[in-house]
């Protein structure tokens, strides 16, 4: 009998250059950079960069990343038209994963498209995600849609589409580290699934959507939207701990917690933490902040299960004032740079990824006429 890996867990499929999780350690890199370091200093289209170029940007390649890349924000009258159309009850996962593939429906030949069209590809998506996003965000609370301004950084641009605005700079920087840590982590569930596609020489598009369709579950991307409900649940300080422990007795999942590859801590979650913190002092609105640190405190010592980076970035992006089901909708704004960076890998080396399975089932037996059955 066969060894079954259950989720593949300890399975090495393959060789990467683009990131390094290291569980012994709690670490993460990004081409040799340290991702936390990289959050710190970099923008994230610094960091675009660097996972689609293998080393970071001068001023002068940043300068021409960013001109090439901001007259993609626009999208096309008929995506418009079809985003303003969608179902008042539509997911915004849902919504992005409409608005990836019509994008895939506007290439000519996809069925045939090179590495050079590959790149610009993802180049056209790291610019019009945003503004699908945001476009769901406007039509499905009833306001007018903001167009894309080519004078804005990312960040800025982003928020001023959903909001009409771009706020303050602890705002803006506390965004840009959750983007820069959702960026890339390896051979995830998201990544992994783009990566099957793209070796059956899909295009990007297809691959994206896929990726897109994996991190919609609650157990990859959508934890950050869970956590968020655990913590409005909450409510108060003064009931997180019990509200844990009764949590526990009864089985119930904590989200945010945990990892399949970290052994101990994620080492996204203290920079996301130490970001979030500061975002809530200079808000004045600590009350999420300080459930979490309770919950969190109550798991390490009755768990010895540490918080992964879903866990801070949840209530970072409801004190920036985003609805909690458009949270994993950020996260595809990043990590649309990983997947990227995986699909021009994958292409580059490509084997058709086909494992084999174990059958459990009858065995072979006949086929009887239906009155003998």
């Amino acid at each position: 009998m066969s060894i079954i890996a259950k989720g593949l867990d300890g399975v090495v499929v393959d060789n990467t250059s683009i990131s390094e999780v290291t569980s012994e350690t709690s670490s993460l890199i990004y081409r040799g950079y340290r991702a936390p370091e990289l959050a710190d200093k970099c923008t994230f289209e610094e960091v675009a960069y660097l996972l689609w170029n293998g080393d970071l940007p001068t001023r002068a390649q940043l300068d021409q990343f960013t001109s090439t890349a901001r007259p993609h924000r626009v999208l096309d009258p008929s995506l418009m038209h079809a985003l303003q159309d969608i179902p008042k009850q539509a997911h915004p996962m849902d919504i992005v994963r409409t608005g990836v593939s019509w994008l895939g429906m506007e290439e000519e030949d996809s069925l045939h498209m090179d590495l050079d069209r590959t790149r610009l590809a993802a180049l056209k998506m790291l610019a019009k995600i945003p503004t699908i996003i945001a476009v769901g965000y406007r039509v499905k609370k009833g306001l007018s849609i903001i167009p894309p301004r080519q004078d804005l950084r990312f960040t800025e641009n982003f928020f001023n589409m959903c909001f009409g605005k771009v706020p303050e700079p602890e705002v803006l920087k506390a965004f840009e580290v959750s983007m820069v840590l959702y960026a890339e982590h390896s051979f995830n569930a998201s990544t992994f699934t783009a990566r099957v596609v793209t070796s059956t020489m899909a295009d990007i598009y297809s691959a994206v959507t896929a990726g897109i369709c994996s991190l919609k579950g609650p157990l990859h991307g959508g934890a950050n939207e869970e956590v968020m409900h655990m913590l409005k649940e909450i409510g108060q300080p003064s009931r997180a701990r019990q509200w844990v422990l009764d949590a526990l007795a009864q089985k119930r999942k904590i989200m945010g917690f945990g990892h399949r590859v970290y052994k101990k801590q994620d080492s996204r979650a203290p920079t996301m933490d130490r970001y979030g913190k500061a975002l809530a002092r200079k808000l004045g609105d600590t009350r999420w902040h300080d459930i979490a640190d309770i919950v969190e405190k109550t798991m390490i010592e009755t768990k010895n299960i540490y918080p992964n980076l879903d866990f801070p970035t949840g209530p970072a992006y409801y004190l920036m004032g985003f609805d909690i089901d458009f949270f994993t909708p950020l996260f595809v704004m990043a990590r649309i740079t990983g997947w990227s960076a995986h699909v021009i890998e994958q292409t580059q080396n490509n084997r058709l990824i086909r494992p084999l399975s174990e059958y459990t089932g009858p065995a072979e037996r006949e086929v009887k006429p239906i009155e003998q059955r």
